[in-house]
């Protein structure tokens, strides 16, 4: 386990992407939390959010994918 998926910054906040949304690069799409410490992760493409693959509060390892993207 690396840590926990959130798709928001808070339980009342929206979620950071949804399925269809356009990201650009430093786009913030979720924030995984590991050891008490809460990470930021970026899009690192100019392009559209497929699928959210990843639950909100769910554990997650490294290498495991967190959206299915397509680049523009």
């Amino acid at each position: 386990m690396v840590g926990t998926f959130y798709r928001a910054s808070s339980p009342e906040a929206g979620p950071f992407v949804s399925d269809g949304d356009k990201v650009v690069e430093k786009t913030t799409g979720c924030i995984i939390e590991a050891m008490k410490l809460m990470h930021e992760l970026d899009a690192d493409i100019k392009g559209e959010i497929v699928e959210v693959l990843v639950e909100n509060g769910q554990l997650v390892e490294y290498g495991q994918p967190l959206f299915l993207e397509k680049s523009e």
